[in-house]
């Protein structure tokens, strides 16, 4: 798939689902525990960063390749004065806690959670070692941090609550006559809840409805995107459940010809027909920035106000659109920043 106007680079297809064996011997840069050599910007020690991510899918491989390069580019030697312990808890939640544990126990230097999943778990048992989160919709909603401007605890990070009135608008733009939008999530997650009731007002204000179907596990996408009925289009909110699953969702949108607008670049390359959306390794280098003052600079995660993604960019998938039966205004494809062909 080529890319074409402001910027060349090659989409990747988004992940598959989960793998079903887990992961807990993690995926190690190095060994810890001894010292090594200097970077101008690290210190003389080597640290050892534990990283907590819910599944594999392309978004979260995007943040935690972000975070790892922010260390890089702070001048940290990957496997010399830093140590990336990986670790992935296949979408269970009993392996994130597992995980969480595992670093407290091995006195991880700090740890990053990735996605809501994962840095709750390590809200509840990593009482002594910073934590930084990215991929995590709503922090106060999720009970991670008493509040954006002040923490208050050993955790603060990134949020990637996406522009989700924008992207609704974004439905209307490309099929004016659209009145019902279909929108499946995982139940259990409470950043899937945030953004469906924020698609909600915004559907209503435009004069469209939400039909809500729910899952909980990637195996039933399909037939929850067939329980939508008769909708003019179908919204996929920043769910890991969804993200791991967009095929399943598509296909049956691409058997009905219905428009799929995603809430980020990785359901587009997916198949999604387009989005407003964050870039997610630029929110994962946010987030490594953030760490890198924790380690290097002494700050305290307490007073670090929970970030969120500078910037936002409009992704169109013209192969896409054409397979859901949907032709995309020419000026909305001109103003893209990315577009897949």
């Amino acid at each position: 798939m080529a890319i074409t106007r402001f910027r060349h680079r090659t989409l990747a297809v988004v992940g598959l689902a989960a793998a079903t064996a887990l992961a807990l011997s993690g995926c190690t840069s190095g060994t810890s525990g001894a010292d090594g050599a200097s970077g101008d910007a690290a210190g003389d020690a080597k640290i050892t960063v534990g990283i907590s991510q819910f599944v594999q899918h392309t978004a979260l491989d995007a943040a935690a390749e972000g975070f790892k390069q922010a260390f890089i580019d702070a001048g940290y030697v990957d496997g010399e004065t830093v140590v990336f312990d990986e670790k992935n808890a296949n979408a269970e939640v009993a392996t994130a806690t597992t995980i969480a544990q595992t670093f407290a126990t091995d006195g991880a230097d700090l740890v990053l959670a990735i996605a809501t999943p994962s840095a709750q778990a390590a809200a509840q048992n990593l009482a002594d070692v910073p934590v930084v989160f990215t991929a995590v919709t709503d922090p106060v909603a999720a009970d991670l941090v008493a509040s954006v401007d002040k923490p208050g605890g050993n955790i603060t990070g990134t949020s990637d609550m996406s522009p989700v009135a924008d992207q609704i608008a974004l439905i209307q733009e490309i099929k004016p006559d659209a009145k019902k939008i279909g929108v499946v999530y995982g139940s259990g997650e409470v950043n899937s809840s945030v953004q469906v009731e924020l698609a909600r007002a915004a559907a209503k204000k435009l004069g469209m409805e939400v039909v809500e179907a729910t899952v909980t596990n990637a195996s039933e996408l399909m037939q929850a995107t067939e329980s939508l009925g008769d909708v003019d289009a179908i919204y996929t909110p920043s769910d890991n459940l969804v993200a791991s699953g967009i095929g399943a969702i598509v296909g049956v949108a691409e058997d009905k010809g219905i428009l799929v607008v995603g809430s980020d670049s990785t359901h587009v390359e997916g198949g999604a027909a387009a989005t407003v959306g964050i870039d997610y390794t630029k929110l994962g280098h946010q987030t490594g920035e953030m760490a890198v003052r924790i380690l290097k600079d002494g700050e305290d995660p307490a007073t670090m106000a929970v970030e969120t993604s500078k910037d936002t960019e409009l992704t169109v998938n013209l192969g896409a659109a054409k397979r859901l039966g949907v032709e995309l205004p020419a000026e909305l494809v001109d103003r893209a920043v990315n577009v897949i062909k």
